[in-house]
């Protein structure tokens, strides 16, 4: 048989036919499985196939078949509406995901939902969806990638090389939190984010010009990244010119702006917003497949030869992860003991003895035997950060008041990437997203701080983090109307119960020192979502009574502090500062002739996972007298209180006056306590 060779230029054209045929069936996937499902967003996948391609085949590190790869590129889809894209090529490079898996799109229990989602999809690096959070995640992963380099990657050992890929949406470059978590990358000099701008100017109402008319390049530049312009976005030759010299940029992130049609191919909806957020109707997907040259009688066709050379490209991550395992058996023989700090960061463990480092403290520790507690989580943070290096955050421009700064330790910096300090600026929001991207990122343990009512500006990535079930640790200081003179606008009322209401989550509203250095011992060994702590600005007493236990107690969310000395006729609980309030009340309570039980209650979501035994002997059923106060909303609250019991909180917002008089505006004072007490046992 007589052998055929290819000219040069035959080559290029076979190269890029199958190219081509590769990108249009990407683009006939997604019709498919967004008409077949009778919801979706098709256009955006159609428009953005030859960018997928490229990174796919042709740019990205990873291994389908293993996922948790440590140096693989992360590629993150901040415009996860577009989600068909990223699970057509997950399939087609030979993820854990069926062409079955494909035809389920957007169905109960799926595999692919209607937006990424972390831990359900092999391959989904986040949870995208709130336009921008992605954006912001990604910075979170490009920090993290730095800081495990400078703290791992030794010379001959380069460990973590690994690039940050992004998709970013119109709707993404809108988004407030896009523009905070931009800044901060142009800041630091992110040089390993390589985002590519579907610019296809269509959003849900329309042309994006009826509200979106800025130079984003500008933008960008302004905020010191790297900008390049691709004008035809179905030119893999020049995105892929582009890509190259984003991955050279050593000083800068990069955006790459592509100017892409949405829906392209489709002969009735291409450039227009009806392509957006709906199918394309079965008759227009039959006119895309001719458009392309497939069967318009046919659905979910993946030709052989396309499967072929993508299931080739993702085969060659096994090779290059091979390499990079060969490389850390040489790197644990000459490192062994960063070699052994990282094993145990994969597996989610901490260093032995990292508990015994958490303080006990006493009344002597503090001014007049009182310690705001945020004070108490400074001290605990740099009691423990030596024997645990993955430790790392800071504040949105807040460490002084928030107690958060490592004093032991630089500040992370593109001069220092292996700081443990971070100077978030004043961006909550994007400080809670980029937070996910670290959490995600095994060998660190990310936290970050503000006050608590501008928990408010962190509500998506809050919530982002729940979903995912992942570990970033929030910081809330000055945490009730006892901050005090800022007056109303800084002072929360409904933020704990916002915070409780979210599943997945962990509040931990701790009643003084001790119990706050409990708290940290909870808070880095939960699993299964975020962990809030919430602490006070104020002084308060550091609790050493004989009854109160300093450890375990904490974490069962709810304990008896003091028991009266007879069968208690009522319950008093708390959570934070006014703990210290229902104690002092509970001792005029007894001068009275009343007994009351004292319940520490800093958990209300730890105290919910315990059996009813527990349950029981904290609530008794034939003890429903009970008063709760905290000052906050009273919302929640009812789950413990009864029919027969009493709630003391805030119903309304604070006012500017120093905190011992608001305490007492606001009825929480121990005459009110022991009043409200008394009126439940009709005294």
């Amino acid at each position: 048989m007589p052998t055929i060779t290819l000219t040069k230029e035959e080559a290029n054209t076979h190269a890029q036919d199958i190219e081509q045929l590769c990108i249009d069936t990407v683009r006939v996937l997604s019709a498919d499985a967004v008409q077949k499902a009778n919801s979706g967003h098709p256009g955006t996948p159609m428009a953005t196939a030859p960018m997928g391609h490229l990174l796919w085949g042709k740019h990205m590190r990873y291994n389908p078949k293993d996922p948790a790869w440590p140096n693989r590129d992360r590629f993150v889809l901040s415009a996860g509406h577009a989600c068909m894209l990223q699970y057509s090529f997950l399939y087609l490079t030979g993820y854990d995901l069926t062409l079955d898996d494909i035809k389920n799109f957007r169905q109960l229990h799926s595999k692919t939902p209607g937006h990424p989602e972390y831990g359900l999809t092999p391959g989904i690096e986040v949870t995208t969806g709130p336009l921008g959070q992605g954006f912001a995640n990604g910075v979170g992963l490009a920090i993290a990638q730095k800081h495990l380099a400078a703290r791992f990657n030794k010379p001959g050992f380069d460990l973590f090389n690994y690039t940050i890929y992004a998709i970013c949406s119109d709707g993404d470059m809108m988004e407030g939190v896009s523009s905070e978590a931009a800044s901060i990358a142009g800041h630091l000099r992110l040089s390993n984010i390589v985002y590519l701008y579907d610019d296809n100017h269509i959003s849900i109402e329309g042309n994006t010009n009826i509200t979106f008319t800025e130079d984003v390049g500008k933008r960008f530049e302004a905020y010191g990244w790297h900008v390049q312009a691709v004008e035809d976005g179905n030119d893999i030759v020049a995105i892929d010119r582009a890509i190259k010299a984003a991955r050279e940029e050593t000083s800068r992130p990069s955006l790459i702006s592509v100017r892409t049609h949405i829906a392209y191919g489709s002969p009735n909806k291409v450039d227009t917003a009806a392509a957006h957020g709906a199918p394309l109707g079965a008759d227009e997907v039959k006119l895309v497949k001719e458009f392309f040259g497939f069967d318009p009688e046919q659905s979910f066709v993946v030709p052989g030869k396309v499967l072929e050379y993508y299931r080739a490209a993702g085969a060659k991550g096994i090779q290059l992860q091979e390499q990079w395992e060969a490389l850390f058996d040489a790197y644990r023989k000459e490192y062994p003991e960063l070699a052994v700090e990282y094993e145990m960061a994969l597996k989610e463990k901490l260093a032995n003895g990292w508990e015994k480092k958490i303080p006990a403290f006493r009344t002597s520790d503090g001014k007049e035997g009182k310690m705001s507690t945020r004070v108490a989580s400074g001290k605990v943070l740099n009691s423990i950060a030596g024997l645990l290096p993955g430790l790392v955050g800071g504040s949105a421009d807040l460490a002084p008041s928030t107690e958060t700064l490592l004093t032991q330790y630089t500040a992370f910096s593109a001069d220092d990437p292996g700081g443990r300090n971070f100077h978030f600026g004043v961006r909550e929001h994007s400080m809670g997203a980029i937070l996910n991207g670290m959490a995600v990122t095994k060998g660190l343990l990310p936290y970050g701080a503000t006050f608590l009512i501008f928990s408010d500006y962190m509500r998506p990535p809050i919530r982002l983090a729940a979903i995912m079930k992942i570990k970033p640790i929030f910081i809330y200081t000055h945490d009730s109307i006892g901050l005090g003179e800022d007056g109303t606008t800084h002072q929360p009322v409904e933020q704990l119960a916002a915070l409780r209401s979210i599943p997945n989550i962990l509040v931990l509203r701790p009643a003084d020192a001790n119990e706050t250095a409990q708290a940290w011992r909870v808070a880095l060994t939960h699993k299964g979502g975020p962990v809030v702590l919430v602490l006070t600005r104020q002084n308060i007493a550091i609790l050493e009574s004989g009854n109160y236990k300093s450890t375990g107690d904490l974490s069962r969310g709810a304990y008896i502090l003091s028991e009266p000395e007879r069968a208690p006729e009522l319950i008093l609980i708390a959570s934070g500062s006014e703990v210290e309030l229902i104690l002092q009340a509970q001792k005029n309570l007894r001068e009275n002739g009343i007994a009351a039980r004292v319940v520490s209650m800093p958990s209300m979501e730890l105290f919910e996972k315990q059996d009813d035994s527990y349950k029981q002997r904290i609530f008794p059923k034939g003890l429903r007298k009970r008063l709760a106060v905290e000052a906050a909303s009273p919302v929640g609250w009812h789950r413990y209180v009864t029919d027969e019991g009493d709630m003391l909180g805030m119903t309304r917002f604070g006012e500017s006056a120093p905190a011992a008089d608001l305490f007492k505006e606001f009825g929480f004072t121990v005459q009110n306590v022991v009043a409200r007490a008394k009126s439940l046992l009709g005294r």
